[in-house]
């Protein structure tokens, strides 16, 4: 599971001086076929051995390049495989390694510069929501991590509780009640706290409470605006007995609805911004098409369903599903299986947001929709 503090980790990667390799391979879904991404990474690795060889290059740049290929090749061929996609960053005269596993296919890529290049990681790991859980009762709150359909424990905040003794009198009954009460509130502020600087660092998206059906709403009352905003929902849950697995089923049922629920306002502002005229908007996949080989893109939907053979121009830029020859040049389209899969990509690399619907919207029917940048100048033909 990928973890924010690998994220921020890879993010501060730098060679000082000495090149950062950056590798991504696609995994196919169904079952991987090991001979085919072996050769994926082999073949990766082939453009950038020559550099390795460069006599005009330091010494240390070349030999760092050859640590780097021997090791990624190395460990990605011992590597079990699984569906989606494999980031490697290497940096041998740094002693740097980092490799992920992403959950969405990116192209094949293979980049060497000074600091890692991680827009295609950023890209696939925007679309899924970092939660963060908290599982309360009036003593102790349990904080968890829920990403990429993963839970892990971060903490767990224990307070002094009142324990239950016979009472003398009923005044010594409201007065121990009274000091449950004060130590429960105690507790409760503590924990959000712990709760508002987590989401201060920027590291979560939403919040998700769960506990004893009497301590829920309980605690939810005391947590700021800020805090509520980013509250997806709550789940009754006896934190003594429950078990990660439970946790995580209860959380994703509610990150799942929120997410349906967001792929369908997207959906819907993108209809009513096409029918609007404002802001510009794309819909349907040859417009949409269009308008990522303009770099228009600000947030593209694609329906998640959908593969589209079509075609690529590697000299312009431009995405089509039909013809044979780039109307822009004149030049052969590269043919390639999933143009839908290209036009997420191009997104990515053009600084824009993907969002995959998964959600039954309108569009599965027009496949992609698009909130632009700019208006689009009128599609070229082979004519014109």
């Amino acid at each position: 599971m990928i973890t924010q503090e690998q994220v921020e980790r890879i993010l501060r990667l730098s060679g000082n001086g000495i090149p950062v390799v950056s590798l991504y391979v696609p995994v196919n879904p169904g079952r991987p076929d090991r001979r085919e991404f072996d050769s994926r990474v082999s073949s990766l690795l082939d453009r950038i051995r020559p550099l390795a060889l460069d006599s005009s290059a330091e010494h240390a740049v070349r030999l760092s390049l050859r640590e780097d290929i021997a090791r990624i090749e190395k460990t990605l061929g011992e590597e079990p495989l699984r569906p989606g996609a494999v980031a490697v960053f290497s940096c041998g005269g740094r002693d740097i390694y980092e490799q992920v596993w992403l959950p969405r296919r990116t192209h094949d890529r293979i980049v060497v510069d000074a600091d890692p290049y991680v827009r295609p990681l950023l890209g696939v790991l925007d679309e899924y929501y970092r939660t963060c859980a908290v599982i309360v009762d009036k003593s102790v709150g349990q904080v968890w991590e829920y990403y990429l359909d993963e839970v892990r424990e971060l903490e767990a905040i224990r307070d002094r509780v009142v324990r239950k003794h016979g009472y003398s009198d009923e005044y010594a009954e409201y007065r121990v009640r009274n000091k449950a009460d004060e130590l429960s509130k105690k507790h409760f502020r503590r924990l959000v706290g712990e709760l508002k600087q987590l989401f201060a660092s920027g590291g979560y998206d939403l919040l998700a409470v769960g506990g004893q059906a009497r301590d829920v709403p309980v605690f939810v009352d005391f947590l700021p605006r800020e805090l509520k905003d980013r509250l997806v929902g709550t789940f009754t849950l006896d934190r003594e007995s429950a078990t990660p697995e439970d946790i995580r089923q209860k959380v994703r049922e509610l990150v799942s609805e929120h997410a349906d629920q967001e792929q369908r306002r997207l959906v819907d502002e993108i209809l009513e911004a096409k029918a609007a005229g404002k802001p510009p908007a794309a819909v349907g996949l040859d417009e949409t098409l269009w308008a990522a080989s303009l770099a228009a893109i600000r947030t593209l939907a694609v329906d998640g369903q959908a593969v589209v053979p079509g075609g690529v121009c590697d000299r312009d830029g431009l995405l089509s599903r039909s013809g044979k020859t780039c109307p822009l040049c004149g030049e052969p389209l590269r043919e390639v299986a999933d143009v839908i899969d290209e036009l997420a990509e191009t997104v990515i690399d053009d600084g824009g947001e993907v969002r995959h619907v998964d959600a039954e919207t309108d569009l599965r029917t027009q496949q992609a929709g698009a909130l632009l940048r700019f208006e689009l100048p009128p599609q070229p033909t082979a004519a014109s």
